[in-house]
């Protein structure tokens, strides 16, 4: 019999745990750079950090490989556990899981070059295998939990109203600019994106998978700028998962371009697979108001052209689970559903021509279903049990209906939603609550109660806390 799932992620803990129990092959093979801002970080568990200038000037693979990060590589060949993994260290720690250094040093861009990184030392470069990449936070939405960081609506609002009035600072420019984290002004020269072109090259032969994240990308000339790389290369890296994430709420010329480029990269075979992740949180006018810029339907239309035109392509679906996600997400779950029905084919990459990730929201804190009463919860469980009947594979050896992996992940929010948090916490969640929203409708011309008749009584009860 061959070895189960779990047993080889013993074997991978067990080979990690010989160099030393702090040991992630993430650490060297993944990066996520937010060229907007000049951070990095290898994991989306630990924080960014900035990566220097007088390094990539040096160096241009220093936006991935700095000086910071090589120490704690330097920690973890040397048995230490770097405190800025400390996510990993408490599941192994308070319980007998595999933590996510495990999983992300099991994943194929990282297992094959074990004993490659065992051997390079600390000192020395390595080209990542997963990379995400920012660019820019040109946006044309400002979705409610975003902020300026990651989209130049939210700058130009804040510019002209300011913060919002919550306790925390998530959208405050003085708070960013003290954390180094104000996005670099869209008209400005970005030195590091100057670094990733030069970089880029050398940089592309070695890649499993490349993302480019935003802001929204397919307003980023750099974007257009790799898509025309790939396509003209004479030697492509064809074992490529290419990866696009687009609101894919721009202008009709920039989706016909966006589909010519897909097609004309999958077509000739210059990449391994093609996915596009795009966004939304429930339907209609409550997910208009929850990612604002966002016209539903039209939105829709968009991801069936797509899926219509590019007959090899892959949707994601990233879902950041709030609380006002809650009253419509059966809907959601259905209209996903009508999409793997109608577009599954063979053609596509596995496991289907749509995936649906539910990704619950954590911060800020006062957007997150754990704002809500309990009684919310059943609904969630609903939506869990609904993606569960809709399961059934029909589609030859495919399954258009939804995964165990999609389904757990909706559960998992009803699993978190119910899981205790102090009275103090809570009220402090429905305080700001209350005080963004209210901003939220007097700076967008929008009306809450209005938007979601199912949360007035609770909205105004939220209204007579008092810190």
């Amino acid at each position: 019999m061959g070895q189960g799932i779990n047993d080889v992620y013993q074997n991978t803990k067990n080979k990690l745990d010989k160099v030393g129990c702090g040991f992630c092959l993430a650490k060297w093979t993944q990066v996520t750079m937010h060229l907007q801002m000049g951070h990095t970080h290898s994991c989306h568990h630990p924080s960014t950090h900035p990566i220097p200038i007088r390094e990539i000037k040096k160096d241009p693979s220093a936006l991935h490989n700095t000086k910071f990060k090589k120490l704690k590589r330097k920690e973890m060949l040397e048995g230490k556990r770097p405190a800025e993994c400390d996510y990993c260290w408490n599941v192994e720690d308070s319980s007998k899981q595999f933590s996510d250094r495990v999983f992300k040093s099991t994943e194929p861009w990282s297992s094959p070059h074990f004993e490659e990184i065992k051997n390079l030392g600390w000192e020395k470069n390595f080209n990542p295998r997963y990379v995400e990449v920012a660019f820019s936070n040109a946006c044309n939405f400002k979705c409610s939990y975003c902020g300026p960081s990651f989209s130049s609506k939210w700058v130009e609002e804040i510019e002209e109203f300011g913060g919002y009035p919550t306790q925390d600072n998530f959208n405050n420019l003085e708070y960013l600019k003290q954390e180094g984290k104000l996005p670099i002004p869209l008209k400005e020269h970005n030195p590091y994106v100057e670094a990733f072109w030069k970089w880029w090259p050398d940089l592309y032969r070695d890649l499993h998978t490349f993302r480019i994240t935003g802001g929204e990308p397919l307003l980023s000339k750099d974007t257009w700028g790799v898509l025309e790389y790939i396509i003209n290369e004479k030697n492509p890296n064809t074992n490529l998962s290419l990866a696009i994430n687009s609101n894919l709420g721009v202008p009709d010329k920039l989706i016909d371009k966006f589909i010519e480029k897909i097609n004309k990269i999958t077509q000739e075979e210059k990449v391994k697979e093609f996915i596009v992740f795009t966004s939304a949180d429930t339907v209609g006018a409550q997910a208009e108001y929850i990612r604002n810029g966002l016209v539903y339907n039209q939105w829709y239309d968009n991801v069936n052209k797509i899926l219509e035109k590019c007959p090899r392509v892959n949707i994601t679906f990233m879902v950041t689970y709030n609380a006002l996600s809650v009253p419509k997400y059966g809907e959601f779950i259905k209209s996903v559903y009508d999409l793997k029905s109608t577009y599954t084919s063979e053609d596509r990459y596995w496991p289907g021509a749509v995936l649906l990730d539910t990704s619950y929201l954590r911060f800020p804190l006062h957007q997150a279903v754990k704002v809500l009463p309990n009684t919310w919860s059943s609904e969630v469980l609903k939506q869990a049990q609904l993606a569960d009947h809709l399961a059934t594979p029909v589609y030859n050896h495919s399954e258009i209906g939804y995964t165990d992996l999609e389904i757990q992940k909706i559960k998992r929010i009803y699993d978190w939603m119910l899981s205790p948090e102090s009275e103090e916490d809570t009220l402090k969640r429905r305080y700001n609550f209350y005080k963004f929203f209210k901003a939220h409708d007097e700076r967008r011309g929008t009306n809450f109660e209005k938007t979601f008749p199912e949360f007035a009584d609770f909205y105004n009860e939220c209204s007579t806390i008092k810190l």
